[in-house]
């Protein structure tokens, strides 16, 4: 069985020889080829000019042999798509061109240009899928609209985020012209990544644990269902959505083939609580990276036996890797769950 059959496998929620392995998006941030390539180039180059996003997407798979690949892009290309470029500026990260303050910088934002203007991310898929030649999945991504929304009001990335939550309070038709936008915007990017060749697709909601869980349904699921639907059934989708851990059920009820669950909750407890038709990803604390090989072996190995017997477990971080991740903790995590047979 090859990389790619295990993986798209474990999304269908059928059982396989070993989990599947891949890391979350910025695997390759801890490479000395991705750092010699960041000496050249910026980060906003290397994602908008397809040779370059094909060469950073290939490096992990090439180091690791990864059983799956993500594209290296950013999930604020759908709002530069939508006319609200952004840059990451040398001392306090992202800048958003302009803030959405009112209805007037809402109506700005132009749904139809997407897929046009972000073409070059459907270049850089279809040369990373010939690349690969079958011997991996290949996965595209987007930002929920919730976690969109927030970037696009705040400006940029901010200690709290609050003004997604004002105007869902109180301008809920602002809120909800807002969302309707972003979720068609969404649609359209995922199904144009799927037309160029992705075989998965995620739906990052990096900022879903802002909203508390009585919010949650209202301000985030809902509009990620609707994505969902939009999509072929053929195609897995994986949900992640960060620090959610009140709304289970809501995640589920998205239609996602795939839960992806961060570190901070026990795998095995929320996969107990979903679907057995549901895979779940997840979930080893992306710290534990920067420590001992020793150690990350013997935490795989525990997320390995608490999930023994599952069907539909893809084995990742709890989130992206870390800067400092070393390469070492990197091959120890591969291997142990290359090597895992049910007793490490």
């Amino acid at each position: 069985m090859t990389g790619r059959q295990r993986f798209l496998e474990a999304c269908q929620c059928r059982p396989v020889d070993r989990p599947p392995v891949w890391l979350m998006r910025q695997a390759g941030r801890a490479l000395p080829e991705y750092r010699a390539l960041k000496e050249r180039y910026s980060f906003l180059e290397l994602v908008q000019t397809p040779d370059l996003a094909t060469e950073a997407t290939l490096q992990p798979i090439r180091r690791f042999g990864f059983d799956a690949a993500i594209l290296f892009c950013d999930i604020l290309v759908v709002a530069e798509g939508m006319g609200q470029r952004y840059e990451y500026r040398d001392r306090g990260g992202i800048q958003m061109e302009f803030l959405l303050k009112s209805a007037r910088e809402v109506d700005r934002l132009q749904v139809g240009a997407v897929t046009d203007r972000l073409q070059y991310v459907a270049r850089a898929l279809a040369q990373v899928k010939a690349a690969l030649g079958g011997r991996a999945a290949l996965i595209g991504f987007a930002g929920s609209p919730w976690t969109l929304a927030n970037f696009m009001l705040e400006g940029g990335g901010v200690r709290d985020y609050t003004r997604a939550k004002a105007l869902f309070y109180a301008e809920p038709r602002l809120f909800a012209r807002l969302f309707e936008k972003l979720t068609e915007a969404v649609s359209a990017f995922l199904q144009m990544q799927i037309a160029a060749g992705a075989e998965v697709v995620q739906i990052f909601d990096s900022l879903g644990g802002v909203l508390s869980a009585s919010e949650f349904a209202a301000a985030s699921a809902c509009w990620m269902k609707r994505i969902i639907r939009s999509l072929p059934r053929r195609v897995p989708v994986i949900v992640f959505s960060r620090g959610t851990h009140g709304n289970w059920d809501e995640l589920a009820a998205t239609g996602a083939r795939v839960l992806g669950v961060d570190g901070n909750v026990r795998l095995a407890d929320v996969a107990a609580r979903l679907p057995a038709r549901m895979a779940v990803q997840g979930n080893l604390d992306p710290f534990l990276l920067t420590t001992t090989p020793a150690l990350v072996a013997a935490e795989t190995g525990r997320i390995l036996r608490a999930l023994r017997g599952r069907p539909g477990h893809i084995f990742n971080l709890g989130h992206g890797v870390p800067p400092a991740a070393k390469l070492e903790n990197i091959e120890s995590l591969v291997g142990t769950v290359r090597s895992w047979g049910g007793a490490c």
